[in-house]
C-alpha cells in the first residue's frame, strides 16, 4: 500500500516574509526621504509579520500526518507533542475548505472525520488540498475492497 506524507505548506509564511521585506524598504525609504523619526514606528508592521510567519514556521514544522499501511497517524507539537493514530477503515469523509487567498495559493484546510469520541482531524495549510483529500478517499476505499 502507498504511503502519504502530508505537511503544511511553507508558501504563505514565504509571501508574508516577502512583503515585510518590502514594507521595511518602503518605510526607510519614507524615513530618509523626509527626515522624520516616527516613520521607524512603522517598522512594527514588518516586524509582526516577521514574528507571525516564524512562529507559525516553527508550528508547520511539527506538524505532520502520515498514511502507512492501515493506519493514519498525526502528529503535532514541539516541546509538547499531540499525537493520534487512526485505523484508515474509521475514516468516514474527507472535507476540503478554503478561503479565496488559500484557493489562489493552492492551499486549503483538510480535515478527515472519522467514527468515534475524538472525530475530526485538521491540518490547515496543505498544498493540493484536492488531490491528498482523493489519494486518501481512494487508499480508505481500496482498504475497504480488500476487507470485502
Amino acid at each position: 500500500m502507498a504511503e502519504i506524507n502530508i505537511r503544511p505548506s511553507s508558501m504563505l509564511m514565504k509571501a508574508k516574509y516577502a512583503l515585510a521585506a518590502v514594507l521595511t524598504g518602503v518605510v526607510v525609504y519614507l524615513w530618509q526621504a523626509r527626515d522624520q523619526i516616527y516613520f521607524l514606528g512603522l517598522l512594527m508592521i514588518p516586524l509582526y509579520l516577521v514574528i507571525t510567519a516564524t512562529s507559525q514556521m516553527v508550528k508547520n514544522r511539527f506538524t505532520t500526518m502520515q498514511i502507512s499501511g492501515d493506519r493514519l497517524k498525526y502528529e503535532a507539537g514541539m516541546a509538547s507533542k499531540t499525537s493520534r493514530s487512526i485505523p484508515l477503515h474509521k475514516v468516514q469523509d474527507v472535507t476540503v475548505k478554503q478561503t479565496m487567498g488559500q484557493r489562489i495559493l493552492g492551499l486549503g484546510d483538510l480535515s478527515i472525520e472519522t467514527a468515534g469520541e475524538t472525530s475530526r482531524l485538521t491540518i490547515e495549510q496543505i498544498a493540493s488540498p484536492r488531490v491528498v483529500a482523493e489519494q486518501i478517499l481512494d487508499i480508505v476505499a481500496r482498504l475497504n475492497e480488500s476487507k470485502k
